[in-house]
């Protein structure tokens, strides 16, 4: 059935701000103070605040055990089998022995089980961390700090005590930024790292993870390297060292390297077909462990090995108070970097899923991961995207995945990790640069940016070789400096525009974009694409009068000039009066003396006074008459001055993008109200949001000049008010119709 097209009218009466407060009952929001609300204590507040701080307790006694159970335990088996190789790879990152990486996926993985809101997440070691914590550790204790005076070499012991010492202080002091930022309900800053630049930031950060497994896949001992230009030393130094690379060592990471990539190749073609991906990377490890025990690659062939891993947990240590200092800057940065990538995961999953994930809690859940897990010797930890993949993929419904992952993962800690002493480290590169697969695809970004927002292709442009260059905590701060920068830009440079009206309708619109859109006679309906603020206000003036085809300050220049040039004639016109008069007044005196003799005849005399008296009221009528000529109500005015006047009467300022008012803002809309009046132009404003009008008013901008009445409800109900006023000099007939 098709759809007739109807005609619909629509009659209301035209409102300015005062006639909307007053039949919207307008008044200021009151109630009680916050801090009241915040000692106010009952059973069911402590109740919300208890499960909101521990979200466990919310969750977990309604927890469907028959339908959810048997997913959450292949979820948490599949997850472990990764943790395991990727704990240990992922310590190497670090600088640390590969046992760190079993405890770093371990207690805080438990720790968030507690207190985490997201429930496919898979928190514990993750690459871009790891190479982060990596940098500190191997730049404040670095192996030319250890070497032995006897045989000039490196003290592995004591390099291993102090970098483990180093990386669980960070780990403290990046738990305490988290912890600390999310009680004060800080998760928002999350929202200044957009995507553009975590994308961008992660692909760099994996060429570092790539540049940094170089010296375990070809056997080299490299120098550490930190600070601006470090990853291009390091390559530089791998590439002069190549020809000591060794072969062993080489091939071992090759052969490695070709059957992980063979088996997720596998998994990707017989994954509807299998119920959980076969474990490649597990399988690998105890391949390559067997091989390398029975065949004695480090004897024979001089590949080295991850060495002993200790059985067992170790006790809890305080944190080094003095290295505060020395951390708190890349604390800082790991702090937000691994918030970002968590948070970032942890929403994506909750929109799939249905369910809210709380930013404040995640950050306060990270934190507490890092901060308990410090104090028991860990690194610190992020959210892993292949393994939360994994996770959601395998059928995991909540956390009791992670749960069932770190127990795993204490039974390697307890029993079987000493078993893995003759692993290769370059099996574990192997391992890490083929995980890298994910993040080093991200290049591809490059093209979609370029075809779908060039400014999100800088920003990703700018972070990545900000980060390459700069090392990982320097990169950061560039990019961010560089997108607020840009932001603030983008603001300065807004889309300015002349509105017309759409033909029968009260839509205006771009007059540049829409043919059929015509300028309402008489009327200039301006508007900005952005708010006006300190940074763009005089930006926003100068627009203003350029687009609206008048030289406003040379016309204002002038009119000045030509008033100073009347006032001056007048002053001048005065004076010649004055001493006019006094001549007269001189004269006639001179007359009485010289008539005292009584010689001359009486009409003379007559008629020397009757000339005086006409003189003097011709003196008089003049300058009456040239102050009436000053001071006529019409001398003042463009036309009287022979000035060209202006081809519209009236400006509306379309101000619905206003978001806010500064001060600097409302001194330039007073500086326009001015200026425009000063060529006979009204100025209305229109569109304005109940907050923009109440900081107006809050920064005295309505005065006797400046009324609530020149503030209107939309743009048509002031384009019909500034029309409906009567002109002296009408500018073209009234076009505007009333719907």
């Amino acid at each position: 059935m098709e759809l007739r097209r109807r005609d619909y009218h629509v009659e209301r009466p035209l409102l300015n701000q005062e006639q909307l407060e007053q039949l919207g009952h307008w008044g200021s929001v009151t109630g009680a103070p916050k801090w009241r609300t915040w000692f106010q204590c009952s059973h069911a507040r402590a109740r919300a605040l208890l499960f909101r701080c521990l979200p466990v307790l919310a969750w977990l006694p309604q927890y469907p055990v028959r339908d959810w159970l048997l997913g959450d335990l292949l979820s948490g088996l599949s997850v472990a089998i990764m943790q395991l190789p990727q704990g240990l790879a992922y310590a190497l990152l670090a600088g640390l022995p590969p046992v760190f990486g079993l405890y770093s996926s371990f207690y805080p993985v438990f720790i968030y089980f507690l207190f985490g809101t997201s429930r496919h997440i898979s928190v514990g070691t993750f690459a871009v961390m790891s190479v982060m914590v990596g940098s500190v550790t191997e730049s404040l204790a670095p192996d030319e700090a250890f070497l032995q005076t006897s045989n000039s070499t490196v003290d592995q012991v004591a390099r291993d005590a102090t970098r483990v010492q180093l990386a669980s202080t960070l780990s403290v002091l990046v738990g305490l930024f988290q912890v600390g930022l999310g009680l004060v309900h800080f998760g928002f800053v999350v929202t200044y790292l957009s995507e553009p630049l975590v994308r961008g930031y992660t692909t760099a950060a994996s060429i570092q993870v790539f540049v940094s497994q170089l010296k375990y896949v070809f056997g080299l001992r490299l120098s550490n390297f930190s600070g601006p230009l470090s990853l291009i030393y390091t390559v530089l130094e791998v590439c002069q060292k190549l020809p000591q690379a060794v072969v062993g060592t080489v091939v071992t990471a090759i052969v490695a390297g070709v059957v992980l990539v063979l088996v997720k190749l596998l998994n990707g073609k017989l994954q509807r077909h299998l119920p959980l991906p076969i474990p490649g990377e597990l399988l690998t490890l105890i391949g390559a462990t067997g091989i390398s025990y029975g065949v004695g690659l480090k004897r024979r062939f001089g590949v080295d090995v991850v060495g002993n891993i200790p059985a067992g947990l170790v006790p809890p240590v305080a944190p080094n108070l003095q290295l505060f200092v020395k951390l708190v800057g890349n604390a800082f940065a790991i702090a937000i970097v691994g918030f970002a990538i968590a948070i970032s995961l942890g929403k994506i999953f909750g929109l799939r899923h249905g369910y809210r994930v709380d930013s404040n809690q995640e950050l306060v859940a990270l934190g507490l991961s890092n901060l308990i897990g410090g104090i028991f010797r860990c690194f610190p930890v992020s959210c892993s995207m292949s393994r939360s993949l994994v996770q959601e993929s395998t059928g995991g419904n909540t956390q009791v995945a992670g749960a069932i992952s770190s127990l795993f993962i204490l039974i390697i800690i307890v029993k079987l990790g000493e078993l893995f002493q003759d692993l290769p480290k370059a099996v574990l590169a192997a391992t890490i640069i083929v995980n890298l697969k994910g993040m080093l695809m991200q290049f591809t970004d490059i093209c979609s940016l370029w075809k779908a927002n060039r400014v999100d292709l800088l920003i990703w442009l700018v972070t990545f070789v900000a980060t390459i260059l700069l090392n990982l905590d320097l990169g950061l701060a560039v990019a961010v400096a560089f997108s607020l920068l840009l932001v603030v830009v983008r603001t300065q440079l807004p889309h300015y525009c002349v509105l017309g009206q759409v033909p029968d309708t009260d839509i205006y619109r771009d007059v540049a974009e829409y043919s059929e859109a015509r300028e309402v006679p008489g009327v200039k309906v301006f508007r900005s694409s952005a708010t006006v603020y300190f940074a763009n206000a005089e930006l926003y003036s100068d627009a203003l009068k350029r687009r609206c085809g008048v030289d406003v300050d040379q016309l204002i220049s002038r009119k000045k000039k030509l008033l100073r040039k009347q006032e001056l004639k007048l002053k001048q016109l005065q004076k010649k009066l004055q001493k006019q008069g006094a001549a007269s007044k001189g004269t006639s005196v001179s007359a009485n003396v010289n008539t005292s003799d009584g010689d001359i005849e009486s009409n003379n005399v007559e008629g020397s006074k009757a000339q005086q008296v006409s003189t003097e009221n011709e003196l008089e009528d003049t300058a009456a008459s040239g102050q009436e000529e000053a001071k006529a109500p019409d001398a003042s005015t463009l036309r009287a001055l022979g000035l060209p006047q202006p081809d519209f009467h009236s400006l509306v300022l379309d101000l619905g993008a206003l978001s806010f008012v500064d001060t600097v803002c409302v001194k330039s809309l007073k500086n326009i109200f001015r200026d425009f009046r000063e060529i006979e132009v009204e100025v209305y404003m229109a569109a304005c949001h109940t907050p923009v009008v109440t900081q107006l008013e809050a920064g005295h901008f309505f005065d006797a000049s400046i009324t609530k009445q020149h503030l209107f409800a939309s743009v048509h109900d002031a384009v019909i008010f500034a029309l409906q006023q009567p002109r002296a000099n009408p500018v073209g007939p009234v076009l505007v119709t009333k719907l």
